[in-house]
């Protein structure tokens, strides 16, 4: 009756308050066409809303994903205040329009007044866009001072922003001091730093810290709690602290949400517990990607292709993500030739491949050179903005120097905006496939001198790119430098590099005595570098030396036994060679023919070794 009223008067003893309820009152109760009918009746009398009156439109065209609308009605009022700007702040945040929050936020510091101070929600929505986007911490950091300025750093829900915001932006340490600062913690509070911890990779932290919750009084743990807290079991392969967990959620009867039962299902999947995640799975009435996804996942994992397989085919519709852990597993498995078909029926169930599906094809297309294959993956990332992505960018660096194209590589590391660590790492290894040690040397010290620190990867690519150069003292020299500089304890990658690097320089008694004083047990890489390295010089006493090791460590790699029966061909001892491959028969191995694929006009086709040739 109010609305007809309103709607058959004239514009004498317009109402803009009354106009502002009921446009509430239609909002809450999802009567839009009546709502744009109010909307409809000021602009036919030329009424420009009030702040009060525009907040009210601002909230209404959100909720109804209108926001083009709803910023045309901020844009209109004529002065607005603090509560208008944060109607329009926290339309934009509900639609995880982030970029849009930070623009407006910008917009509202540049033209500050007096009459327009931003509050503690306009703080939190800023703060959360900024988590929500990957970015540079001192963006947080700015804020963080806007807050201090301003006297917010005592309203929890500021801090609580400000706990999420540090750790989504690898600052977990000023995370913490703020979260051990608040004088007042609610559950938010507890969830974002545990949160925080778990995201981070810093799983006993994260643990840690909801042991100590336990011990409260006033609070409990609830089910994101729990999520967070069994993700880190998962990835820390805990299966006792998990199943631990798990009895707590049971024992305090706290709702098993779709989000609580992916989280058992993600964690007992990647702690092998394959057969009681599946139970869980299919005790659910409810699933949804993710929980197909982690089962998928958890058998790929583990090496169950045909289980992940059954399972997905199962599916009626599987979504992107599935199809994307499902294509990430087969490359996990070594199953590229699967990955293409695999890759193609996705594209014809009409889904678009997103940044994680072509950083999971590209490997494949790395695995057989396949450079034409390469560059298309590359134009679609253009054309379809993921060529910027990280991991993205860093697979087609990977893609082209593997597969020759190493300008290639270079131009897409020079296009790359922000460069990462892990941008440089892929274009330092992509020279060392190369064989380009003075590049990547170069490319190793430019990266320092801007700033980035590197870390275990990139030595690996750099020791193996000297390795293949034969740069002795120049490896020597970045190996040395590795823990006093940069304080990083070389492991065994980088001792089998240096293995490697002396071994093919000849100096085989100097790769046998970093061996001999390696302060952790020797793997398979390092002996198998010696042994390569016996094998070029002929040495056949240090060979068996190094082959027993070799075979008592990895009884099922054939190439150290063709390695050493060729070792005692060559060295005209033709009965020790027959009694290496006797007993790598009896072992149940057999040398693996030769294979090569090439591009033709039918697609990829390979080419296999016939038999007789050596």
């Amino acid at each position: 009756m109010r609305i007809t009223k309103l709607l058959s008067c004239g514009t004498n003893g317009l109402d803009c308050g009354a106009y502002g309820r009921l446009i509430q009152f239609c909002a809450d109760r999802r009567l839009f066409r009546q709502a744009r009918q109010l909307h409809a009746r000021l602009v036919l009398f030329s009424v420009v809303p009030d702040n009060f009156l525009a907040s009210k439109l601002i909230t209404l065209y959100s909720k109804y994903r209108r926001l083009n609308q709803a910023r045309k009605v901020f844009d209109q009022i004529p002065r607005r205040n603090t509560f208008s700007w944060n109607a329009m702040l926290i339309a934009y945040s509900l639609h995880n329009m982030h970029t849009d929050v930070l623009k407006l936020f910008s917009s509202l510091v540049s033209s500050y007044s007096t009459d327009v101070k931003p509050d503690n929600f306009t703080v939190t929505c800023v703060l959360k866009a900024l988590a929500s986007l990957i970015f540079d911490p001192r963006l947080a950091k700015e804020v963080h001072c806007f807050v201090l300025r301003h006297g917010f750093d005592s309203d929890i829900f500021v801090v609580n922003a400000l706990v999420t915001c540090y750790s989504r932006c690898d600052e977990l340490g000023l995370a913490r001091v703020l979260f051990d600062g608040m004088p007042v913690r609610d559950i938010v509070s507890w969830n974002s730093m545990i949160a925080g911890y778990s995201q981070g990779g810093f799983y006993e932290e994260c643990k840690k810290l909801y042991r100590e919750m336990l011990g409260l009084v006033e609070l409990r743990p609830n089910a994101v709690t729990m999520v967070s807290v069994l993700q880190a079991c998962g990835q820390s392969k805990d299966l006792i602290f998990g199943m631990e967990v798990h009895h707590f959620v049971n024992e305090s009867q706290i709702v098993m949400d779709i989000s609580l039962c992916n989280a058992l299902i993600g964690f007992y999947a990647k702690c092998g517990s394959l057969d009681y995640a599946r139970d869980l799975l299919d005790g659910m009435s409810e699933k949804d990607e993710v929980t197909y996804g982690s089962m998928v996942s958890g058998y790929m994992v583990h090496g169950f292709v045909d289980n992940a397989m059954d399972l997905f085919c199962k599916m009626e519709y599987p979504g992107l993500s599935t199809w994307n852990a499902v294509i990430s597993g087969l490359v996990q498995n070594n199953q590229h030739e699967r990955v293409l078909d695999l890759f193609q029926a996705m594209q014809a169930s009409g889904l678009r491949p997103n940044a994680v599906t072509i950083s999971s094809v590209l490997p494949t297309i790395s695995y057989f050179s396949y450079l034409k294959g390469g560059k298309e993956m590359h134009a679609y990332a253009v054309r379809s903005g993921c060529d910027q992505n990280i991991y993205v960018s860093t697979a087609i660096i990977d893609t082209f120097a593997k597969s020759g194209f190493l300008h290639g590589a270079r131009q897409v590391f020079n296009q790359s905006k922000g460069k990462s660590l892990i941008i440089w790492t892929a274009i330092i290894a992509a020279y060392a496939t190369h064989g380009d040690a003075y590049m990547s040397l170069c490319l190793f010290d430019e990266m320092v001198n801007n700033g980035i620190q590197p870390d275990e990867v990139t030595f690996t690519a750099v020791l193996t790119s000297c390795a293949h150069s034969g740069l002795v003292d120049e490896a020597w020299k970045v190996f040395g430098s590795m823990l006093p500089k940069y304080g990083i304890q070389p492991l065994v990658e980088h001792y089998a590099c240096m293995v490697s690097v002396l071994s093919r320089a000849g100096r085989l008694s100097e790769a046998a005595k970093l061996i001999s004083n390696m302060p952790v047990e020797p793997s398979a890489k390092v002996w198998g570098a010696l042994l390569n390295g016996a094998s070029v010089s002929g040495d056949v006493e240090l060979g068996k030396f190094v082959s027993d090791h070799l075979f008592e460590i990895e009884p099922e790699n054939t190439g150290n036994y063709m390695i050493m029966a060729n070792l005692y061909s060559q060295a005209g001892r033709p009965e020790e060679a027959d009694k290496v491959r006797e007993r790598m028969a009896k072992v149940g191995l057999k040398k693996v023919a030769g294979s090569s694929w090439i591009g033709t006009n039918g697609g990829l086709r390979s080419l296999i070794a016939a038999e007789g040739i050596k």
